[in-house]
């Protein structure tokens, strides 16, 4: 007869490393189809002790189609368990024929929204940053180096701010005309169809006018200047057939060049996605957002 193994541990009544999800949250009246799915500490359900957490929104790439937000949930309830709000959220796609920068404005209200619902959701109005991946990682860069541009504000809660105070960038094109108007050019002799068409129209427009007038709109290294910027981790594979990696390099060579505080991480071998991510990488990203957030 074998014998019992008896053990006994101490309950969690912080509800400490442990995190729960809350799903479908719309965060426009213009746009009800918009939401947002949050992922919070357990303790900021479960304990009503007049904390509020720094949060980060998470913006998923698509292509500027629609995210799926619900990818990199595993890998963001990391960062819930150590004591974040996550916001991953939708916005509208180019595939709908909502042209850039619609989903720059969208994401933009969505920082509003937290801020306007920072007792609600428990959010720290102080410390909101945003982190982003691929298109999203485009959206990341330009939601840091536009804070309170009036180009990009929707009517939404209209007393909040939307600047952020920390940048994640991973593998985001930096520089979108150079990625782009390849393509464009490359149109004039095969013209697009289909989902190509699609989407670079819907996101551009038809009009080489008009295509130049959108592309400026969503290109992050033609916008810095010499003036207050939050820090930014710009990060990337140097594999990557996508987005080259030299976006990020030059990206961040401008920013520091601008005395704006920047940080660059080389994946070695990393593509797209994929293999770029590791828990090493999430460490590191965790680091950043520890210290700047």
């Amino acid at each position: 007869m074998a014998k019992v193994i008896y053990s006994e541990i101490d309950n969690n009544p912080l509800f400490s490393g442990l995190a729960e999800v809350l799903p479908d949250i719309s965060y426009s009246t213009a746009h009800p189809e918009l939401k947002m799915t949050l992922i919070f500490p357990q303790a900021a359900r479960r304990l009503d002790d007049g904390r509020n957490y720094p949060t980060i929104v998470f913006v998923q790439g698509s292509g500027w189609t629609s995210p799926n937000i619900y990818y990199e949930i595993p890998q963001l309830s990391r960062f819930a368990q150590l004591g974040y709000i996550v916001a991953t959220l939708t916005h509208r796609s180019a595939l709908d024929g909502h042209r850039a920068p619609a989903f720059l404005e969208d994401v933009k209200t969505a920082i509003r929204f937290l801020r306007e619902k920072a007792e609600e959701y428990k959010v720290d109005p102080h410390r909101i940053g945003i982190w982003g991946t691929s298109s999203g990682g485009n959206t990341a860069l330009l939601a840091g180096l536009t804070g309170g541009d009036p180009a990009y504000r929707t009517d939404e809660y209209p007393e909040q701010s939307d600047h952020v105070r920390m940048v994640v960038d991973c593998f985001g094109p930096a520089d979108a005309p150079k990625l782009l108007n390849g393509v464009l050019e490359q149109a004039k002799e095969q013209p697009l169809d289909g989902h190509d068409r699609k989407l670079f129209y819907g996101l551009l427009g038809e009009t080489p006018e008009e295509q130049k007038m959108r592309l400026a709109a969503i290109n992050p290294i033609g916008m810095v200047a010499d003036k207050p910027y939050p820090p930014f981790l710009l990060v990337h594979g140097d594999k990557d057939p996508v987005v080259p990696y030299e976006q990020s390099e030059v990206m961040a060579e401008t920013l520091a060049r601008h005395g704006v505080h920047t940080e660059l991480i080389r994946v070695r071998g990393a593509e797209h996605e994929g293999s770029f991510w590791s828990p090493e990488l999430l460490k590191k990203i965790a680091d950043f957002i520890g210290r700047m957030l």
